[in-house]
């Protein structure tokens, strides 16, 4: 097929794309305080990565792993191509168990890329994984929405839409997502479609594509080679695939096979594997990091194993447990120490890292017990090196729901974020000594040279937070935080911007929308 046209009518490429400008990038640069490279889709880490356990910890840790893997082992459930794959590679196949010596896995591992270019429809909105970079992507998953006007709701297509333009136009999120909340009008079996091209059109960020069936994943791949071309896409990633363990120690052929079908595309693998504590895995937090290792390295070996190099990332969705109820508990410290360690196993084993969640929280409503849990599991999550953050945005009832408000205060705390893992410069210009000469003792700095210069980028601004007087305040109506980010998100749906794409390329994806959902009946399961 002929190289499509993207932008300015001509072929994709990181050296010809025109970036996008508009007012989404006017609020970004005004929004991230005009810094140099604020708007970039690539954020650094400066201050370092906080080490939780030590050398003797971790070792243990490890070991315990590979006791998991070889006294117990995975189960490859239906996929007789993974478990073939694991037999040639020389490990242990009983019907649907997979064994492996000591060590084996992780040599398996050992090809995976330590970091990795992911490429957006706008060049401007690429970014790279591993390292010390970071990535912030919204909440995913979630069945429900609610806002504070219609209240709690299944979700549809058109609030899948919202959240992708409210995406969009934020600087802090880095990532389109994927599921970012569950379109429950559209069947079962054809939803995919709708939401891959709603990435594609109402976004340039990169995002997931389908995994609820290897021929949904393939479907996702057609689409985004449509965009990007087939040549583009066989040297670059371009798309990722969550890929879910059931755990405890269960890969069913669902992920396995859309694991096999994104590996061999050579596109972006993310292996999760989700375990609570006490349910899914033992109750002691030492265990859970060992059974995480052990079913994330797993899978990444599989990628490996379909092909040499593939671009993983080694993630994990843990939480404790309210052992009296059995509810779901967000932002505990024993969590949070968790998502510290992982952070650093993932680093020993050379792959980029996904958190366990950012600003997760089991409450119902944007209230105070939702901040503190999200604040909490945001901070262990930016503190650990994590290099992609996902439910940094939006997610309220232990991931049921996607809040329009709270997705609006948990975008502005990721800014704030951001900011701090900047890091404190100190510098001849910081140190500011000659304010010192033009104030002198007694008397304030708001006139001198240094703050006139500065102030408009010394501090980050949030775009929600109340911090006049009371009396202003009640002038103004006595709005909480949930009450200005309804406001805020409205704004930002109203002011969106469709970015460009070209007229081909976007009649080429309907027309294979088209073709796919006329191929199948209407599925609701």
């Amino acid at each position: 097929m002929a190289q499509p046209q993207l932008l300015d009518n001509k072929p994709y490429s990181p050296a010809n794309a025109t970036r996008r400008g508009g007012r989404s990038n006017r609020l970004a640069a005004k929004d991230t305080n005009n810094r140099e490279g604020s708007v970039s889709n690539t954020v650094r880490r400066v201050i370092p990565a906080y080490e939780l356990l030590d050398e003797s910890s971790l070792v243990e840790i490890e070991k315990q792993a590979d006791w998991i893997l070889r006294e117990i082992g995975i189960e490859f459930r239906g996929d007789e191509t993974a478990q073939a794959l694991f037999r040639e590679a020389g490990a242990t196949v009983e019907g649907d168990r997979v064994r492996f010596d000591e060590g084996h896995v992780r040599a398996l591992c050992s090809t995976a890329p330590s970091e990795y270019r992911m490429h957006g429809r706008d060049p401007s909105k690429s970014f790279t994984l591993g390292g010390d970079h970071v990535v912030l992507m919204p909440g995913y998953g979630s069945p429900f929405v609610t806002d504070l006007d219609q209240g709690r709701r299944y979700s549809a297509l058109e609030d899948f839409h919202n959240f992708v333009k409210l995406t969009y136009q934020s600087p802090w999120l880095h990532h389109s997502g994927g599921t970012v909340c569950e379109p429950v009008d559209i069947p079962v079996n054809k939803r995919h479609l709708d939401m891959v091209y709603a990435h594609l059109r109402y976004s340039t960020k990169p995002f997931m594509g389908g995994v609820t069936s290897p021929e949904r994943a393939q479907d996702s791949l057609e689409m985004v080679r449509i965009v990007f071309g087939d040549s583009f896409m066989g040297d670059n990633v371009v798309i990722q695939a969550n890929i879910n363990v059931n755990s405890p120690l269960v890969y069913d052929d669902t992920m396995s096979g859309a694991l096999r079908v994104y590996a061999a595309a050579n596109q972006s693998v993310a292996v999760s594997p989700a375990i609570f504590g006490g349910a899914m895995g033992p109750v002691s937090q030492a265990a859970v990091l060992a059974q995480t290792l052990a079913e994330g390295m797993v899978g990444i070996a599989l990628a490996q194993l379909v092909r040499k190099g593939c671009p993983v990332v080694l993630g994990s969705f843990h939480t404790t447990m309210n052992l009296k109820s059995g509810a779901l508990t967000f932002g505990s410290p024993e969590a949070n120490l968790s998502t510290l360690a992982l952070a650093q196993l993932g680093r020993r084993l050379g792959v980029p890292i996904r958190s366990g969640g950012g600003q997760i929280t089991s409450a119902n409503a944007a209230d105070g017990q939702a901040m503190q849990d999200s604040t909490n599991a945001m901070w262990a999550s930016v503190l650990s090196g994590a290099n992609q953050i996902w439910h940094a945005a939006g997610w309220l009832e232990g991931g049921l729901t996607m809040s329009y408000e709270k997705f609006v205060m948990d975008m502005d705390h990721c800014g704030m974020m951001l900011q701090m893992i900047r890091g404190l410069e100190v510098s001849e210009e910081s140190l500011a000594r000659d304010s010192y000469h033009e104030s002198g003792p007694g008397q304030n700095f708001l006139s001198t040279s240094h703050t006139m210069q500065h102030f408009s980028t010394a501090n980050f601004q949030s775009i929600l937070a109340e911090a006049g007087p009371y009396e202003t305040w009640l002038e103004n109506g006595c709005l909480s935080a949930e009450q200005r980010a309804n406001k805020t998100w409205k704004a930002l749906l109203e002011s969106y911007e469709l970015p460009p794409i070209d007229p081909g390329v976007d009649e080429a994806l309907l027309d294979f929308i088209q073709q796919r959902k006329s191929a199948m009946p209407d599925a609701w399961y």
